[in-house]
């Protein structure tokens, strides 16, 4: 009986693995290298769902959705990626052949959130209407780039909310400044705080170009070649706290400008350095002013640049005594009066010239006869010649005279 007894079967050989699955684990009856398999396996499947979600980064840019930034910076584009991701609110197109921004090129429906774009640094000649028509952008930089076309709609039509502009060496051509000055009397950017225009070889600014900038705090004109501020009006600049107008070619601040600067409240902050300053009578005023004033930075720096017996003079060491300027000097009236002069000198000299010939006047009559008789025997003489000359008788009878 023990004998017909079957041998009990093992538990483990009776459990068999459902079909279809495969242990990718390190346990007894895993496979060796199974699990490299199915890592192999499942990689091109989660790549898959990570480029698929939407907002996914440009091939050719770097991305940090936690910073909210993206990052193009010298990878050759010739036209903004499309398929920024929304999230972004710091934007960075830098050191790329791009040259021309077209309307849309950053729709504002994708980038509800763009608050500073660089742009600085390209090869930008045209800025179309409507190609920065964002509503959240504070930060534009456009320097380092060569603008020949910027449209005074380039914000779009209803304005921008932008705070900050910065153009340093953006402005060379003088088409460029113009459309910059409309852009800014339009009044679309009132809300700019700062605004940057140095290193653009400027020589004179349009007139009235800063009037409708009423929350301006930070102007920056410097390393250009300003010669002067005549046309320039600063009325409209209640909130301006700091100007900068170091390195340019300024010989003299006239009392109308030195004025304005008075009348601005905030005005704590005027860089004046490297100009050059011409110490004659017509800058008394703006000595006088830099004595009273402590809103110049570096005051005592400021020395004369011409004429050659004021090189290198301290402005704040100027007194009367050195300009010489005992009698004010008014080129304008001093022209009107030497053309009043020269005008009665030439009548004087009419007059006497008509009253010589009228004390004269039977000489005159008399030289004038005589010329007429002497001209009227002259012609009798030409006119005796002509004759002979034209009758052949008279010719032969001239040649033979001997007879």
């Amino acid at each position: 009986a023990a004998r017909s007894r079957p041998p009990p079967r093992r538990a483990a050989r009776s459990r068999r693995r459902p079909k279809g699955k495969v242990a990718c684990g390190a346990g007894p009856g895993a496979m060796p290298g199974r699990g490299a398999l199915c890592l192999g396996l499942l990689l091109p499947v989660l790549l898959g769902c990570a480029s698929a979600q939407p907002g996914g980064c440009p091939a050719l840019c770097e991305c940090s959705e936690p910073a909210r930034t993206v990052k193009c910076v010298n990878r050759n584009l010739t036209a903004v990626p499309p398929d920024l991701p929304p999230y972004v609110r710091s934007l960075f197109i830098t050191g790329n052949p791009l040259s021309d921004l077209p309307a849309g090129a950053f729709p504002a429906q994708r980038l509800p959130d763009l608050a500073s774009l660089n742009l600085s640094g390209n090869h930008l000649r045209t800025m179309e209407a409507g190609s920065l028509a964002l509503p959240a952008l504070r930060q534009l930089d456009l320097s380092g780039n060569a603008l020949v076309s910027f449209s005074p709609q380039a914000f779009g039509e209803g304005g921008s909310p932008l705070e900050e502009l910065l153009l340093r060496g953006a402005l060379r051509d003088h088409g460029v400044l113009l459309s910059l000055a409309a852009l800014l009397q339009s009044g679309a950017l009132r809300n700019l705080s700062r605004l940057e225009l140095a290193d653009n070889g400027l020589l004179l600014l349009p007139a009235g170009m800063f009037t409708a900038l009423p929350a301006l705090r930070l102007l920056d004109l410097s390393n250009n070649s300003l010669v002067g501020l005549r046309n320039v009006s600063f009325q409209g600049l209640g909130q301006l706290q700091s100007l900068n107008l170091s390195d340019n070619s300024l010989g003299v601040l006239w009392n109308s400008t030195l004025a304005q600067f008075r009348s601005l409240p905030t005005l704590r902050h005027i860089v004046l350095r490297h100009n050059a300053w011409v110490c004659d009578c017509a800058i008394e005023d703006l000595v006088a002013w830099l004595k009273e004033s402590n809103q110049v930075e570096g005051k005592e720096a400021l020395t004369c640049a011409s004429p050659d017996k004021m090189l290198g003079k301290a402005l704040l060491k100027i007194n009367g005594s050195d300009l010489n300027c005992s009698v004010p000097i008014d080129l304008p009236s001093q022209l009107q009066t030497s053309y009043v002069f020269l005008g009665i000198v030439l009548a004087l000299i009419g007059a006497i010239f008509l009253l010589v010939l009228y004390l004269n006047r039977k000489g005159i009559k008399k030289w004038m006869h005589n010329i007429r008789d002497a001209c009227r025997d002259h012609m009798e003489g030409y006119h005796y010649r002509y004759e002979i000359n034209a009758d052949p008788r008279l010719t032969n009878l001239s040649s033979n005279s001997d007879v």
